[in-house]
């Protein structure tokens, strides 16, 4: 907010520095821990060493002080400041309050929905998530991926970035011919009904019991595989059917959820050319093979000089068969021929970590310099109630269908306590709205590294850290703004002192577009869920002190603002996690 002041501090430093004989200052700002005012600070530890390394006779902390307390005098007064001084070998330097609370309420209320906002730097990054198998359930395991990926690929394009949200699906596999032999077998002409992705999901589970309970099943899945790699015309026929039932599935699960794809690429796509990849690199000697007795590997630690470090990476069976590692070379190369991507960050489970680091070394001895700008962006699995971790195979799930529906059904429990007098169908549609805010904002509040076990009463909680408590300070901003007509006055410095929620939500709402950058190069929503939580919290904490439409007409106008720029800053927060604001709870 006070980039010109803040340039013109540090331009006043160098100048110090120059002038007597200083090294280069380098400076770097952190916000003063809050303490009724607010402002940035820098120390001179640093060039205070600087010093010391060059001979002179110094003792750090004491010249640190002596530096911030000279340059301190030096720079004098400066517009926008209303306090520099030098504590400790610090500089802080506090902000006028009038001054600031005034940029950072107009800056708001003038960029509405982009604030916090960067233009645009012209590169290009990939974000691949939730990569779904076909012929599978899609349940509350898969749904952390998607609801990570989202938030990330949002907070990456406020952040200036051009972002390609890529899905990778995985359409074959000996999974896929379980399922196709299960059906052929068992369920021949059958078709799913509206709900194809639990019905299709409920034919594997049936599929992989078969399968592990009866020894004689397993050849015939051989064969049948067999078929498919041959492209026997009627198994392909019965594949692509079946397959194009999945996705329509997945496409309901995704509408449900608010998200899109620009790319979406799929195992079938890439095998072909992954195979051939690995007769390139036995070519070239990166990779062995030992076929018929064994396999053909990439042995990573042995031709990179680590030990047990990346270990050996297996890259076609010994029949000639492709495996993961095959298509996900060919899927990297494929991703940075159509596009000149400045990144590439995989949304993948941390089970995977080894095997990705894998991938990647293995592209970087194929010469591909991109390979150090792929990532792993890791996540832990999602637990139900009782540790229990959840498996397709095993069928211990929860189908998102079930989950969003219970949470509605639980959230409509609070819309008609909040809002009796509300239509039931406006009713149903803010619970709606409740509810998946609610479970992504669960998987969003903890560290994409700490196991999510996913908990009803912490989820729903209207007046703890959950998304409703979130949305529901925004309704409660609205109804203030609802009563004149969402007229909001112009731009006004506060003519009062201004009250400890004031400065706090001021100063909150402010931290907002730092924390977007910062969360875009940290790969951390949790930095925008943490940072939503807390201007709800000083929100409901300012609503309940401070008086706004029976305040003095001066105060009036400020804090009308003051709301409507909270509001705003709310609902950025919420959209860059894919969480909708409702007008009323």
């Amino acid at each position: 907010m006070f980039e010109r002041e803040q340039y013109l501090v540090e331009e006043k430093i160098r100048q110090y520095c120059a002038q007597n004989g200083l090294p280069e200052p380098q400076i770097q700002w952190k916000w003063i821990p809050f303490a009724g005012h607010w402002g940035i600070s820098t120390s001179f530890f640093q060039l205070a060493a600087q010093e010391a390394r060059q001979g002179k006779a110094v003792k750090v902390n004491q010249r640190a002080q002596e530096l911030a307390a000279a340059i301190a005098a030096f720079l004098g007064e400066i517009e926008g400041f209303s306090q520099i001084e030098a504590v400790n070998g610090y500089l802080n330097l506090h902000f006028s309050p009038d001054r600031y609370a005034q940029r950072v309420v107009d800056t708001v209320l003038e960029q509405g929905r982009t604030f916090g906002r960067t233009a645009s730097r012209g590169e290009k990054v990939m974000v691949e998530f939730s990569q779904p198998n076909t012929h599978k359930a899609f349940h509350v395991g898969h749904l952390r991926n998607v609801i990570l990926g989202t938030a990330i690929s949002n907070i990456l394009e406020f952040a200036g970035y051009e972002v390609i949200r890529a899905n990778y699906i995985g359409d074959i596999g000996l999974h896929v011919i379980k399922w196709l032999w299960n059906y052929m077998t068992y369920h021949a002409g059958e078709e799913p009904g509206e709900d194809k992705t639990r019905w299709m999901g409920d034919l594997y589970a049936e599929a992989d019991r078969r399968y592990e309970e009866d020894p004689s099943v397993e050849p015939q899945v051989r064969a049948l595989f067999a078929r498919w790699h041959q492209r026997d015309p009627e198994i392909l026929a019965l594949w692509q059917k079946t397959r194009q039932w999945s996705l329509e599935g997945f496409d309901q699960i995704y509408a449900l959820l608010g998200v899109h794809f620009d790319r979406v690429y799929f195992e079938s796509e890439v095998e072909e050319p992954g195979i051939k990849l690995v007769e390139e690199l036995i070519r070239r000697g990166i990779a062995r093979d030992e076929r018929p007795e064994g396999p053909v590997v990439v042995p990573l630690d042995e031709l990179l000089g680590t030990q047990d470090k990346y270990r050996t990476l297996v890259v076609l069976r010994s029949d000639g068969t492709s495996l993961y590692a095959t298509k996900d070379l060919a899927l990297a190369i494929l991703k940075f021929q159509e596009y000149d991507l400045v990144r590439s960050i995989y949304v993948v489970d941390v089970r995977q970590t080894l095997y990705l680091q894998q991938i990647f070394k293995t592209l970087e001895l194929m010469g591909y310099e991109w390979a150090s700008r792929c990532y792993h962006l890791a996540y832990e699995i999602v637990n139900l109630p009782g540790n229990v971790t959840m498996s397709s195979r095993e069928g211990t799930v929860v189908l998102l269908e079930d989950l969003v529906r219970e949470a509605t059904r639980r959230a409509l429990e609070i819309v008609q306590v909040k809002n009796p007098e509300l239509p039931a169908e406006k009713q149903q549609a803010i619970a709606h709205a409740v509810a998946l805010g609610a479970i992504k904002y669960s998987m969003l509040s903890r560290d994409n590294t700490k196991i999510v076990t996913f908990d009803w009463e912490s989820a729903l909680d209207i007046n703890g850290q959950a998304a409703p408590y979130i949305q529901y300070a925004y309704v409660r901003a609205g109804s203030i703004l609802r009563k004149v007509n969402f007229e909001v006055p112009p731009s006004t410095l506060p003519s009062h002192e201004l009250t400890t929620p004031e400065i706090e939500l001021v100063d909150l709402i402010s931290r907002l577009p730092g924390e977007i950058q910062r969360a875009a190069a940290e790969f951390r929503p949790l930095l925008i869920s943490n940072l939503i939580y807390e201007l709800a919290r000083v929100f409901n904490d300012f609503y309940t002190q401070c008086p706004v439409l029976q305040a003095e007409p001066e105060v009036r106008s400020f804090r009308l603002r003051l709301v409507a720029a909270a509001r705003q800053a709310l609902e950025v927060g919420l959209a860059l996690l894919g969480i909708s604001a409702p007008e009323a709870m």
